[in-house]
């Protein structure tokens, strides 16, 4: 980690520059419209889905939920395991996990959690320590009624991939993001009842949105379809 800070130091002026031009010329896109919850499926005991996060909870990159990572991920599960699915999806465009906390429901009623962040604090430069302290407090905010809750952490992206970002930003930033998933593969390993979900690689015109940064309604679809099988039905 002495690593990356000092590269930081030596290139900031660089990244500082690259920094601000990206931001300057990358399309800002809304967060989705629409109802932030629905149903999959009419078969079976029902599953709660909660999905939380920042912008890809929050549906940036689509124009309305019903496009989004938590119902299509709704759908795979239930097409998977024959049972209907109620999903809901709470997320914030820009948010750090330490701010999440406060924007989650008031007891909602669920049966799987995910949890999306990661990209914030990366950009962010939340340190590791400061980052699994975050996660821990909000997976025992989001268990407050249900102690035995299962959590599933996606993983953070890799942002060494994301190709609207400029060399060397993105490699620095990809390093970072690195730091900050390894935290969450910590957690999934010492906590019972978390778990550590891949990040699959989303590159192409066809998986991203036009800002050619966050995922299309086909990229959240891929990503829908790489976690499911990983996500025990309980």
């Amino acid at each position: 980690m002495i690593r990356f800070w000092l590269a930081l130091l030596l290139l900031s002026p660089w990244l500082l520059w690259q920094a601000k031009r990206t931001r300057a010329t990358t399309p800002r896109l809304p967060e989705a419209g629409g109802e932030p919850s629905g149903r999959s499926g009419d078969t079976g005991p029902a599953l709660r889905l909660l999905v939380v996060g920042e912008s890809t909870a929050a549906g940036v990159g689509v124009g309305d939920h019903q496009q989004g990572l938590a119902a299509h991920l709704a759908a795979q599960l239930s097409r998977r395991h024959g049972r209907t699915v109620l999903w809901r999806t709470v997320g914030v465009n820009g948010i750090r996990a330490a701010a999440l906390i406060g924007h989650l429901p008031r007891a909602p009623e669920t049966d799987v959690a995910i949890i999306s962040l990661g990209v914030n604090d990366t950009t962010g430069l939340t340190r590791r320590r400061g980052y699994r302290h975050a996660l821990t407090a909000l997976i025992a905010e989001l268990r407050r009624d249900k102690a035995e809750l299962p959590v599933y952490l996606l993983a953070v992206p890799p942002m060494q991939r994301f190709t609207a970002l400029p060399r060397p930003l993105r490699d620095l930033l990809g390093w970072r993001a690195q730091g900050l998933d390894r935290v969450q593969q910590d957690l999934a390993r010492t906590l019972a009842g978390v778990h550590h979900l891949a990040y699959p690689p989303v590159e192409g015109k066809d998986l991203l949105a036009e800002d050619g940064y966050h995922p299309s309604e086909q990229g959240y679809a891929l990503i829908a379809r790489t976690v499911a099988d990983d996500i025990s039905m309980p």
